[in-house]
């Protein structure tokens, strides 16, 4: 425990960030039944997620399937599948990059500069995770509000959002904080090194002044000999 509180709080909520996206991904209450009309009469409660269906009655347990083709999912699942195997990618490059661009790491030894460049790239990275993580979870969530509200569509198959939907934005929400902590980490470190930078040049500047100067020696003026014997 010692050790994972001497983490950089980029790092812990890269953690964070990289288990809320496979929880995301795996779980499967994206879509959860709407107990209203008929269905609070029948009990059945349905589960749809990105990989498998779970279904349950009245006291019976619940019994999960995956699904048997990707082409009987809407498309909003379709396209989440896809974004949310995207940003399980991105995070964990950006982890692993973050990692490097602390300064505690040995990659780039010493160079600062390096650094700074790789944590800027991990920054970056869980910029666009969190864009890939929220445009799906929305997607998913904007479909079932209007089906929800569309008269058209029976009580049966009507869904609301699950806690994955909840802990999509969550998730997105630490991405982002993640992301930005580590751009405004980089832009301090760019500006202690551009004022490190700019002293030694200018205490090269005097010492190349002073090398290239003269030495004269200070001698009395005639009028201070003149008043010394006076």
């Amino acid at each position: 425990s010692r050790s994972f509180r001497k983490l950089p709080p980029s790092l812990v909520l890269g953690f964070f960030g990289l288990f809320g996206t496979i929880a995301v991904t795996a779980l499967p209450t994206w879509k959860v039944s709407a107990f209203i009309g008929a269905n609070l009469i029948v009990m059945e409660e349905l589960w749809e997620g990105l990989w498998m269906a779970c279904y349950r009655q009245i006291n019976v347990k619940m019994q999960c399937k995956v699904y048997d083709s990707l082409l009987i999912l809407p498309a909003e699942l379709q396209a989440a599948r896809g974004f949310m195997c995207v940003s399980i990618a991105l995070v964990f490059s950006a982890l692993i990059v973050t990692a490097f661009g602390i300064q505690k790491s040995n990659c780039c030894g010493d160079n600062m500069k390096n650094k700074n460049i790789v944590l800027a790239v991990g920054g970056c990275l869980y910029l666009i995770s969190f864009l890939t993580t929220l445009i799906p979870v929305s997607w998913v969530s904007d479909s079932i509000i209007r089906q929800f509200y569309n008269p058209t569509v029976l009580d049966a198959q009507k869904r609301e959002m699950g806690q994955a939907i909840f802990i999509g934005w969550g998730t997105s929400g630490v991405l982002l904080a993640t992301g930005i902590i580590l751009l405004v980490r980089h832009s301090k470190r760019r500006s202690k090194e551009e004022d490190l930078y700019h002293d030694v040049y200018i205490m090269e500047e005097k010492s190349a002044i002073k090398e290239d100067s003269i030495y004269l020696p200070q001698t009395g003026s005639g009028l201070h000999k003149f008043q010394e014997y006076v």
